[in-house]
């Protein structure tokens, strides 16, 4: 059985988040000291597994869960927890499937997933715990107070790493107007890049769990990321050429440990055998005019095309900027205009 992508575990984990009508009617039974076992999902495996009670096929309500959870047997409701089909079922999958639960109902629970590939839900009135089994991954939800706290260390976390992440890039942008950029001025930029993003990962799985209640550190978390893709995609603009690209997505196959590390994080994003972090890259200046307000991206890849550097473009003159297709006067001093900031903005960031 394989294991379930996550995108399919934050679906149903969506379905069980606070505000939902399913984790109402849990909550229900939670309060009630009652216990129970709930399949979401009905088909042939289901019926296979299944001896006893009694069909309903009724709409689904959280009261309505709740009673039945006062009977014995399981309650078997439809994939997307509209309708309950089923209810004081006894459940008999095959014992061959490997569970390392204890008990007689998580361990139940625990084979019917793997057997059935739906997933099934225990609520323990003895440990007051929701417990979500599928396709032999386990998940115990947190109580909401609980993911909160996480989910906001989360967040003052990225916002830390964020900081800092600006401040590599500004670097790097007076490093590329003096062009003096290494390997490892990159590296760093990109390394950083790639830990706000595994943050932002952890906390959206919070803002899923969370349901309604995360609607407020949703917003937060797309304030914190703005932005950041396009940032990833010039860096792969500016440090790539034909015969060599740069990935970012290299990064993410790295463990935490290596990604600190700047020799094997390097080595991840494409810089292959340059082993020495000292070793000089030019950048080809898509980041630094993207700062340049007013200026569609389409003109960034002319300027480039025809100035063939940064360096270049920063020592062109109104009447070169003319020479490119589709550049006028008014957009010429725009364009120069931008650049002669950049410059001042690198030097002073340098001198500060």
């Amino acid at each position: 059985m394989e294991t379930p992508d996550p995108e399919t575990l934050h679906r149903y984990l969506a379905m069980l988040a606070p505000g939902t009508p399913l984790r109402d009617g849990i909550e229900r039974i939670l309060k009630g000291r009652t216990g129970a076992l709930i399949v979401l999902g009905h088909n042939r495996a289901v019926d296979q597994v299944s001896t006893g009670g009694f069909s309903i096929d009724v709409s689904f309500t959280p009261t309505k869960l709740r009673e039945l959870a006062k009977m014995d047997g399981a309650i078997v409701l439809s994939g997307e927890a509209e309708r309950i089909v089923t209810a004081g079922v006894h459940l008999m999958p095959d014992a061959s499937y490997p569970t390392e639960e204890t008990g007689t109902r998580h361990r139940t629970a625990d084979r019917v997933s793997q057997q059935t590939g739906k997933p099934v839900i225990t609520v323990s009135a003895a440990m007051s715990t929701i417990t979500l089994f599928l396709r032999g991954t386990t998940r115990v939800l947190e109580r909401s107070e609980v993911l909160l706290a996480r989910a906001n260390l989360a967040l003052q976390t990225m916002e830390r790493y964020r900081a800092r992440l600006f401040e590599q890039t500004n670097k790097l942008s007076s490093l590329e107007v003096q062009d003096q950029v290494t390997v490892k001025d990159v590296t760093f930029v990109a390394q950083r890049l790639e830990m706000v993003r595994r943050l932002d990962a952890e906390t959206a799985a919070y803002v899923i769990e969370l349901g309604t209640l995360g609607r407020l550190l949703e917003m937060q978390r797309q304030e914190l990321t703005g932005r950041l893709d396009e940032l990833g995609d010039l860096l792969e603009l500016d440090y790539s050429d034909p015969e060599h690209r740069i990935h970012l997505d290299g990064l993410t196959e790295l463990s935490a440990a290596d990604l600190l590390e700047p020799v094997q994080a390097a080595r991840a994003l494409g810089f292959g055998g340059n082993d020495h972090l000292d070793t000089r890259v030019s950048t080809h200046g898509y980041r630094q005019l993207a700062q340049i307000n007013r200026l569609p991206t389409s003109f960034a890849s002319r300027l480039i095309d025809h100035f063939g550097s940064l360096q270049e473009l920063f020592a062109a003159t109104i009447n070169d900027l003319l020479a490119v297709e589709g550049i006028g006067e008014q957009r010429a001093r725009v364009i120069r205009d931008g650049l002669v900031r950049l410059a001042e903005s690198a030097y002073a960031d340098q001198m500060d």
